[in-house]
């Protein structure tokens, strides 16, 4: 039987679901300190979420999920399940976030993001592999990575791309399919998360 650990000035608004038990036997919803969930939001048993951990509405948070510190899961968002997150992630709203993704320190996912895990779907059978999304990574507005792809430390994705292949740290990938360039000098800083 699942159960619910909330951390300390933890506020939860009405219509929240936390501990949502999808299975007999699952583990515990952890909510670190000053969590702050606002209404329409569902977070699933076996979920365990850092301080600091500020959602938009209607948000949704799948069994098996891990999330860091300082972490914002905007409006309409979705980690759905077995997904890693790091500590000062920012994820805007609309973004999807498949089972099997990791997402590192300071990422920052524009509005509408897409990370997919499934090269064939409905055509072959084949093991589910998410991106990883290295630390200090900003994806642009409705761009989409694809299946396994990592996307290298520092990256900038430009807003609307498609990105099918690996991108090398600190690299701008643009366009659809996204071709790599250098990232330009303005860009290439670390994420600064407030």
């Amino acid at each position: 039987m699942s159960f619910v650990t909330r951390g300390s000035q933890a506020t939860v608004d009405s219509n929240v679901t936390v501990g949502y038990q999808y299975a007999a036997d699952v583990g515990p919803t952890v909510l670190g300190d000053d969590a702050r969930l606002r209404s329409g939001t569902t977070i699933y048993a076996d979920v365990e979420v850092g301080h600091g951990f500020i959602t938009g509405h209607d948000a949704l948070v799948r069994e098996g999920t891990t999330v860091g510190d300082n972490v914002v899961l905007g409006s309409k968002s979705v980690l759905d399940g077995r997904v890693t997150v790091g500590d000062d992630v920012r994820i805007q709203t609309g973004v999807y976030v498949p089972p099997a993704s990791r997402i590192d320190d300071r990422v920052f996912l524009g509005p509408n993001v897409v990370l997919t895990n499934d090269p064939y779907p409905l055509r072959q059978a084949v093991d589910l592999t998410g991106p990883t999304i290295e630390a200090d990574v900003s994806v642009g507005a409705n761009a989409t990575v694809l299946p396994g792809v990592t996307v290298g430390r520092g990256s900038f994705v430009a807003a609307g791309a498609v990105v099918v292949d690996d991108v090398p740290p600190r690299t701008l990938a643009v366009g659809v399919p996204a071709t790599h360039r250098p990232l330009p000098d303005p860009l290439d800083t670390g994420n600064m998360v407030a």
